[in-house]
């Protein structure tokens, strides 16, 4: 039997700070190679969210779910998150996205791999790459 420890990540986003942009400097900062957000609950002030266009809400939002793959070298999430009438929106969350209170993230490292992108011209977007690392 294959035992595997997992390393995760476990912070506290506080008021002010930046939901997309500090999920990039953490696994700058952890030197996450590959890695998942398997939990995330707070709120923010407002939300950037891409769908067929672009959508910015500016008022105060609870995070229903954040999830998605990261790196240090790319971070794709998809976010949902509602109103205080409980309507709900949804999509690729975007930079500029603001901490209200708190979000109280846990992020899981995945050691065997590597996630990078790589320019599909089938799609037209920037794509996972999916690199297998070796076992030592």
């Amino acid at each position: 039997m294959l035992k595997n420890k997992m390393k995760s990540i476990v912070v506290r986003l506080k008021h002010g700070d930046l939901l997309k942009e500090s999920i990039l400097k953490i696994c700058e900062k952890e030197n996450i190679k590959a890695g998942v957000v398997v939990s995330s609950v707070g709120s923010l002030i407002n939300a950037k969210i891409r769908n067929a266009g672009a959508t910015k809400i500016n008022r105060d939002l609870e995070i229903v779910s954040l999830n998605g793959t990261v790196s240090k070298n790319r971070v794709h999430l998809h976010i949902c998150v509602s109103d205080n009438e409980l309507k709900t929106y949804g999509g690729h969350l975007e930079k500029g996205s603001m901490i209200n209170s708190t979000c109280e993230l846990v992020i899981v490292v995945l050691d065997e791999y590597e996630f990078d992108k790589y320019f599909d011209d089938e799609t037209g977007y920037n794509e996972l790459l999916i690199k297998r690392i070796k076992e030592k």
